[in-house]
């Protein structure tokens, strides 16, 4: 793995360089910059507060293509009634504090920091980073964020209070944007998400679409 310098924002070319495991750098920092740059690259963040930034391109890489989305019999019947009220940045932080706090089955903590957390808070000022949210009866039940690269969105973390939130979320938000949308990353593999067709495909491949979005951007 490669040393990454806290004054230079560079990241080997992770079409070429396949690191350990899909690490393929660590150190650095956690600027705006070096996230935004990271991120058109294909490379996102993912370790464990207070210790070293672990920097990750994935092969193979779930994604999940719009058109792909999978939405089961009884989710449409959820879509279809008054349950849920959905919205889009309309609380980008409280959605994000609770894909921080909110537990999820099969895990005793967290991965993103509180640094992280206000990086990604900066990025959704700066018009980069977006939320969607889950509400019932007017209050904030599940949601999701990401950041908005073009035509490809890199999600990044998703809570639930109730049952189904989240995941009605994420259908309402595919099927209002899949016109707009021409991937959704979701880094790695969950069960939760390949139940909506989410799937692998190779690293290089989902580097020439991200690289091909740049371009068109």
């Amino acid at each position: 793995m490669i040393r990454l310098d806290k004054n230079e924002i560079s990241f080997p070319d992770p079409e070429i360089y396949d690191g350990h495991e899909g690490i393929i750098a660590f150190g650095g920092d956690l600027s705006v910059e070096r996230i935004w740059f990271a991120y058109q690259h294909g490379i996102f963040p993912w370790y464990n507060p207070g210790e070293e930034i672990l920097w990750w391109c994935p092969d193979p890489r779930f994604v999940l293509f719009p058109d792909e989305i999978k939405v089961s019999k009884s989710m449409r019947k959820i879509l279809n009634r008054p349950t849920f009220t959905f919205s889009e940045n309309k609380n980008f932080r409280d959605v994000i504090k609770n894909c921080q706090e909110v537990t999820r089955k099969g895990q005793s903590g967290t991965w993103l920091s509180d640094e992280l957390m206000m990086v990604f808070i900066q990025l959704h000022e700066y018009g980069l980073a977006k939320s969607v949210e889950v509400w019932q009866n007017d209050e904030l039940v599940g949601g999701f964020y990401g950041l908005q690269i073009g035509n490809v969105f890199c999600g990044e973390s998703m809570f639930a209070k109730v049952s189904n939130a989240s995941k009605a979320g994420f259908i309402h938000f595919v099927e209002t944007h899949k016109n707009e949308l021409e991937l959704i990353d979701c880094q790695s593999h969950t069960d939760h998400l390949e139940s909506l067709g989410a799937r692998m495909i190779p690293k290089r491949e989902f580097l020439k679409l991200l690289r091909k979005n740049n371009e068109h951007r």
